[in-house]
This record gives structure tokens, C-alpha cells and sequence, in this order.
């Protein structure tokens, strides 16, 4: 039975450059493994509420659902304001509460971060390994995935140009396979 990845792109944004990562590596997902793309969209925000007086939406569940048959997750986020975007930071509070049922816990995950400038996510990749910390989600330490000027990887049609960027991303993802090996429940 194959290993199921998410991989869960912070961005809504339809050109989102991080979509365009995520859909860059389906299909390097090698035998054994099956990547599978989680959707962010349509999730309300995080109310306590929700659980409290058992008025659960139903994409609450469906995503909880969703995160809870993965068996490791491949995180690709921007960077918003030297941060996560609120729609991931969103979508870990979802799969962590009500407290004592975080679908998160023990999923070893990557952190691949990007951004159009230099600075390449930096502050999204560090402040989203804080919050996995708390979640119980390892993440992988070497190689740190930085991708700087994204907005140059891609043509017309959304696919990743040939290069050291693409084989960089291969490379990553091998990485990321033999330290989930090493780390899965």
C-alpha cells in the first residue's frame, strides 16, 4: 500500500507560485508513494465555537479527515509580511482542535519555502517550524528547501523550467522520502 504526501500549498491565489510547486512535484512521487494535493480553499476560519457547541462545518471535517489518512505532508508556502500566510497558519489551528484530536500529530513533513525576492520565505519557513513544534510535526532539517525568485521557475502554462531549481526540488523530495522513512509512526 503506497505512503499518501500531502502537499498543502499557503496560497489561495489562483497563479498561486506555490500551487505551481506543488503540482511541479506530483509527479515525481516514486513507487510506493502517492502525492496527493490538499486544497485550502473554502475553509472557514478557525472559531472554538465550531467544536464547543458541536456546529462542526463540514469542511472542518472533510480537511480533518483528509489530513488524518496522510502519512506525511510536504508543506510549500510563501512568505506574507515575514510570516505564513493566514490561510496555513488557518489550516493548522483546523487540524489541531478540538484540543486532544490534532490530526497533525507525529506526521513527519517538509518545509518548502518561496518567494519572488531574495529572501526566499525565510520567516514563513522558520515561523511554520514553530508551530509544527507544538503540533508534534517533525520537519525535516537538511536540506532547507529556500526558493528565491519564483516568480522566474515557470512558463506561460504554470510548468517549472528545466534547471538546477527542478533537480534542487528532486533532490529535496528524495531527501525528504528516505528522512520520512526514517521517521514515520
Amino acid at each position: 500500500m503506497n505512503k499518501v504526501i500531502g502537499l498543502i500549498a499557503g496560497s489561495l491565489r489562483k497563479e498561486s507560485f506555490s500551487k505551481k510547486i506543488a503540482n511541479t512535484l506530483l509527479p515525481i512521487a516514486p513507487q510506493g508513494f502517492e502525492f496527493r494535493l490538499i486544497s485550502l480553499d473554502g475553509l472557514p476560519i478557525y472559531n472554538q465555537d465550531f467544536d464547543d457547541h458541536n456546529e462542526v462545518p463540514a469542511t472542518y471535517t472533510a480537511f480533518r479527515d483528509e489530513i488524518r489518512a496522510l502519512d506525511g505532508v510536504i508543506f510549500i508556502t510563501p512568505e506574507y509580511n515575514r510570516s505564513v500566510p493566514g490561510v496555513l497558519k488557518n489550516a493548522l489551528d483546523v487540524g489541531s482542535r478540538p484540543y486532544g484530536k490534532n490530526v497533525w500529530d507525529g506526521k513527519p513533513a517538509a518545509i518548502f519555502s518561496n518567494s519572488p525576492g531574495n529572501i526566499s520565505g525565510f520567516g514563513a519557513n522558520h515561523h511554520l517550524r514553530q508551530s509544527l513544534v507544538f503540533l508534534n510535526v517533525p520537519a525535516m532539517q537538511q536540506p532547507e528547501v529556500y526558493l528565491t525568485k519564483v516568480d522566474e521557475l515557470f512558463d506561460e502554462n504554470g510548468t517549472m523550467h528545466e534547471g538546477s531549481t527542478k533537480q534542487f526540488l528532486q533532490q529535496a523530495v528524495a531527501a525528504y522520502l528516505v528522512w520520512f522513512q526514517k521517521n514515520a509512526a
